[in-house]
């Protein structure tokens, strides 16, 4: 019970949802489809999906951190040698989630420690481990962007970044809305603008589908 003058506060609404980058490497493909059924039956949602053949030069530009270390180039030529699928996953916790749920880097020690996680059931050996998972935010949202350069991860930027994609993204799709305010002149600009703005919104998610080479 609150006496008369208690004011009732409730928490802001936790609207965020982590995402994810996933691979299924080139010696998993063949699996996508298994593997894709185990990845919504443990929580996850498919955002996005693209199948790609990257080239040397884009599998050198992924794994750009790893330049210099002595598995770099069987690495690249491995991670260029076929089609790939790329997943933008998304649930509570999503990297640490997906983390686990592949296992260990190599196989053949995850299929000792770990016989459950995919890259035991999936992976040859600590290269052709079938999977790949985003370390950090920080990594996964480089690693989306790699392959999916339009998406928007939360949460949002500040600073100059936020600047950034104000200008990019809002302020071109905002000017549009007023223009044709002007023009429409309705009864509610404020509630005509609000409908224009949830119709014409850039982000609107979207479930890619694309075979194609970047």
């Amino acid at each position: 019970m609150t006496g008369e003058n208690e004011t009732v506060t409730m928490d802001p609404p936790h609207v965020y949802v982590e995402r994810t980058l996933a691979i299924i490497k080139p010696d998993a493909v063949q699996k996508a489809e298994e593997i894709e059924d185990i990845i919504l039956r443990s929580g996850f949602s498919i955002l996005q999906k693209r199948r790609v053949h990257l080239t040397p030069e884009q599998a050198s530009d992924f794994y750009a951190e790893h330049f210099g270390k002595f598995a770099f180039t069987s690495l690249v030529a491995y991670m260029s040698s076929g089609p790939m699928i790329a997943l933008v996953l998304a649930r509570d916790q999503a990297i640490s989630y997906w983390k686990e749920l592949i296992g260990p880097t190599n196989s053949v020690k995850a299929k000792q420690t770990h016989p459950d996680c995919l890259r035991a059931i999936y992976g040859a050996d600590d290269q052709k481990n079938a999977l790949h998972g985003s370390d950090t935010f920080s990594a996964a949202e480089r690693e989306i962007r790699f392959f999916f350069a339009d998406s928007v991860i939360e949460p949002v930027q500040t600073g100059q970044a936020a600047k950034d994609y104000l200008s990019k993204s809002v302020n071109p799709t905002l000017l549009k809305g007023l223009t044709e305010l002007c023009k429409q002149k309705p009864i509610d600009p404020v509630i005509w603008l609000a409908d224009w703005l949830l119709e014409n919104n850039p982000n609107k998610p979207k479930v890619r589908q694309l075979v194609e080479e970047l």
